[in-house]
């Protein structure tokens, strides 16, 4: 597909950056991505917890988004939400 048949263009989106990711608009392929840059914005505006939302499925975009968390040197440690905040389809990252 080339750009001219993209729908979508290929200039990057832009995100409001909140203390929640739902990632269900991402394609997979771009999840690690997504991840990685929502990251350090989400740090670098003060946020002490933020909530990745990668849903139930079978858990490859968990697992996905679980590996960057732990390759990430400023995030002190990541659960699985609360039963009201998404359970096992979200994952709560708390920061140094």
């Amino acid at each position: 597909m080339t750009d001219n048949e993209n729908p979508f263009g290929s200039e990057p989106v832009e995100i409001d950056i909140t203390d929640s990711l739902d990632l269900h608009s991402f394609s997979p392929k771009d999840i690690r991505a997504v991840v990685e840059a929502y990251l350090p914005e989400a740090h670098a505006r003060g946020f002490k917890l933020v909530r990745i939302i990668h849903g139930k499925g079978v858990g490859v975009q968990r697992e996905i988004v679980r590996k960057v968390l732990e390759e990430t040197v400023f995030v002190k440690k990541f659960k699985t939400a609360p039963e009201f905040s998404g359970s096992w389809g979200a994952t709560i990252v708390e920061f140094d």
